[in-house]
């Protein structure tokens, strides 16, 4: 090397990150026809790490603090490049910094309809969509997967190929799970935590820790949000025969007053309740009941028949609306216990 290059040549005292915004996850110090010093100052501040970059092998990492850069402190850099204790000459090397700020309000969400596995539902075609947050933990692990050489790497630059692991690895983890679906869907704090879980070694393996993941919204296919309602009806049912008695008796007052009469109910209920076999057997003891004599079973005695004459007093305007409710309320706490 010539004088005229010598003196061309710039040589660094002092490396640092001065962050001008948000949204830099890697910076390459630029270090074209510079070399730095022994002796020079590295700063990493709080929410960075520095590492120094040896013909492509990372060599030395550096955490928070201020360092002076010698054979001491540069243990791996000075091993790769062979010096001995006395070397004191400016040298070449790369130098990158990393942030490991959170960030924070990362959105995820599934383009197209994901289809699943579910020992409940079988075959579940479902979109998703929710936020998370991660930071970077591990600048070798991210140097080598993610970053490489390159000057500047941004969190948009990381941000398709992370909602692109998140779907795929949801997908996986909720076809594989033993939690079904159906329990899932309805808690999602529960389905965030299951979904969290599966993917912390997915953003372990390229140097990220993810700190916090939400599930938002579940949209399910209309079948099964048809199956999931039809569910918790019937667990608010309870009873299902007082359940039926109760359809009934409030359905013959209006029945009485149709073309069809009381014998139109059971066809209307069973159609309705779609109950089947226990309908009609249900039905049918309550119309046997009806038909009885007045010796074997007073009217009086009897629920239905009872609404029915208290519908007709109501008609007739010789009893109010409001003693009818109350008479009526009276009979159907009777009737189902």
């Amino acid at each position: 090397m010539g004088l005229t290059d010598f003196i061309k040549k710039q040589f660094i005292d002092i490396l640092q990150w001065n962050e001008d915004g948000d949204g830099v996850l890697a910076w390459r110090f630029p270090m074209q026809d510079m070399e730095i010093q022994n002796g020079a100052s590295l700063t990493v501040r709080e929410s960075q790490m520095a590492v120094f970059v040896n013909e492509g092998k990372v060599a030395d990492v550096f955490g928070p603090g201020m360092y002076t850069l010698t054979t001491q402190t540069l243990p791996v850099l000075t091993y790769l490049k062979n010096w001995d204790k006395l070397f004191a000459s400016p040298f070449k090397s790369d130098v990158y910094f990393f942030s490991t700020r959170l960030q924070i309000g990362r959105k995820w969400g599934t383009q197209q309809p994901v289809t699943i596995r579910d020992k409940d539902f079988g075959m579940v075609r479902l979109r998703a969509f929710g936020i998370y947050s991660y930071k970077l933990a591990d600048p070798k692990k991210f140097f080598a997967e993610i970053s490489g050489t390159r000057e500047v790497y941004t969190v948009e630059d990381m941000e398709q190929q992370l909602r692109n692991l998140v779907v795929a690895t949801m997908t996986g983890l909720l076809g594989s799970s033993d939690v079904p679906f159906l329990d899932m869907a309805a808690n999602q704090m529960l389905m965030s935590d299951k979904l969290k879980e599966g993917m912390l070694p997915v953003f372990d393996r390229y140097g990220l820790t993810l700190d916090n993941f939400v599930v938002e919204n579940v949209s399910l296919p209309e079948e099964l949000q048809k199956a999931i309602d039809t569910r918790i009806s019937m667990g608010m049912m309870g009873d299902m025969n007082k359940f039926t008695q109760y359809q009934m008796a409030n359905s013959i007052p209006l029945a009485a007053q149709n073309e069809g009469g009381i014998a139109g109910i059971g066809a209307g209920l069973a159609a309705g309740m779609g109950m089947g076999q226990m309908m009609a057997n249900t039905m049918g003891q309550a119309m046997n009941g009806l038909n009885q004599p007045a010796a074997a079973a007073p009217a009086a005695e009897d629920p239905t028949a009872k609404l029915a004459k208290l519908k007709a007093l109501l008609d007739q305007g010789l009893i109010t609306q409001a003693d009818y409710d109350t008479a009526k309320a009276e009979v159907l706490k009777k009737m189902l216990g």
